[in-house]
């Protein structure tokens, strides 16, 4: 057992998409906005249901 470990290329095979890095960022925008959405109507909803309670 006295051999190198194997050779794994480090690059890829096929190029890289130019645009991926922009999808990236329109998909954790999109999240980012669906998540404060998300938020926001639940703390609406909390202080309807608190204001409607008292």
């Amino acid at each position: 057992m006295n051999r190198p470990p194997p050779y794994f290329p480090q690059n890829q095979l096929s190029p890289p998409d130019e645009k991926r890095y922009r999808k990236f960022k329109l998909i954790v925008a999109l999240l980012a906005v669906l998540l404060v959405g998300i938020l926001g109507a639940v703390g609406y909803g909390v202080y309807y249901l608190i204001s409607s309670l008292f």
